[in-house]
C-alpha cells in the first residue's frame, strides 16, 4: 500500500539537491538538507532563497509561501539528521562508488520503512539498490535541471522495487506539481538516452569542422526550435556530466554510436567543463559568452 511522504532527506546540496529541496519545501514537506561540505549547504540555501525571491518577483509564488517554504528546510551536517525521514533522495555526484558509500551511511540511520531514492541520470537502479539493505524500497527519482522550472520527473524501478514504493513515489511527485514519466532500468533512461547522444553528435559536428560553435547552436535554435543550442546546453549541464553519461551509454549498450566525441574528452581533460568553470564551448569570463572554437 502506498504511504504518504511528509519528510524528505536530500543528500547533496549542489545544483540538483538544492533544486529538489526547493520544490519539496514549497509543497509543504519537511526537508533535511545534508552535505559533507558545510559551505555547500550554506551556498545551497542561498541559491534556494534567491530562486524563491525570483519566483515572488514574477508572481509565481507569494512572499508568505517563500517564508513558509524556507522554514521547512533544515540543514544538517551529519547523516543522523536524516534518521526520521520518510524518503531520502541522493543527489550527489554521478559516480557509482560515491553513491554506494552514501547509501551504506544513510541506510544505517534510517527507519526500516523509509524509501531510498537516487537522482542518478544514468546509473543502473537495480545495481545501486543491491548495495543497500532495502532493494524493494529503493527507486530512481530523476529530476530535470533546473528542478524548479522543469515539469518532468523520470521514475525508474529496479528489478526488486515493490509496488508500494513505486506508487508512493508517483504520489510524491504529483504532490510537487510535477509530471511522471516511467522508464525501464536501461542506461540513461529516456531523456538522457535521447538528449545526450544529440549533444555528442553536435560536438562531433564541431570536431569534424562541419560548423563552428555559433553556427551549430544557431542552426538548432532556429532550425529545430530548440530553446538552447546543443553546445550551450552542454555547457549548462557540465561537460564532465555529458561525458560520464556518454560513457555509461557506451559501456552499458556496447554500441559505437554512443562513443564519446574525442573533442568532448579533450575539453574535460582541460578542465573546461562549461559554465561552472567559466569555460567550455563558450568562454564566460567576459561581458557575454564567446565561442571557444
Amino acid at each position: 500500500m502506498a504511504a504518504t511522504i511528509k519528510s524528505v532527506g536530500i543528500v547533496g546540496a549542489g545544483q540538483m539537491g538544492n533544486g529538489i529541496a526547493h520544490v519539496c519545501a514549497l509543497a509543504g514537506l519537511n526537508v533535511s538538507l545534508f552535505d559533507v561540505a558545510p559551505e555547500r549547504i550554506k551556498a545551497g540555501l542561498a541559491t534556494i532563497n534567491g530562486n524563491m525571491a525570483r519566483q515572488v518577483g514574477k508572481h509565481l509564488i507569494t512572499e508568505e509561501a517563500r517564508k513558509s517554504a524556507l522554514a521547512h528546510i533544515h540543514p544538517t551536517e551529519t547523516v543522523d539528521g536524516l534518521a526520521n525521514c520518510d524518503l531520502v533522495i541522493e543527489a550527489a555526484t554521478e559516480q557509482e562508488a560515491v553513491k554506494r558509500q552514501i547509501f551504506s551511511q544513510v541506510c544505517a540511520v534510517l527507519k526500516p520503512e523509509a524509501i531510498v531514492a537516487t537522482n542518478t541520470s544514468s546509473i543502473s537502479i537495480t545495481r545501486l539498490a543491491s548495495s543497500t539493505d532495502r532493494p524493494e524500497r529503493f527507486i530512481g527519482i530523476h529530476f530535470m535541471n533546473p528542478v524548479p522550472l522543469m515539469e518532468l520527473v523520470e521514475v525508474i524501478r529496479g528489478i526488486a522495487t515493490d509496488d508500494a514504493t513505486f506508487e508512493t513515489s508517483k504520489n510524491f511527485i504529483s504532490k510537487l506539481g510535477k509530471i511522471t514519466a516511467v522508464s525501464e532500468d536501461f542506461p540513461a533512461f529516456i531523456v538522457n538516452r535521447i538528449l545526450l547522444p544529440m549533444i555528442n553528435e553536435a560536438i562531433y559536428t564541431l570536431y569534424e569542422g562541419v560548423g563552428n560553435v555559433e553556427a551549430i547552436d544557431t542552426a538548432m535554435r532556429l532550425g529545430a526550435h530548440h530553446p538552447m543550442g546543443p553546445l550551450e546546453l552542454a555547457d549548462f549541464i557540465g561537460l564532465d556530466t555529458v561525458l560520464s553519461v556518454m560513457q555509461v551509454l557506451h559501456e552499458g549498450l556496447a554500441d559505437s554510436k554512443y562513443r564519446p566525441c574525442p573533442l568532448l574528452v579533450k575539453y574535460v581533460e582541460a578542465g573546461w567543463l562549461g559554465r561552472k568553470t567559466q569555460r567550455g564551448f563558450y568562454d564566460y569570463r567576459g561581458e557575454k559568452p564567446v565561442p571557444t572554437r
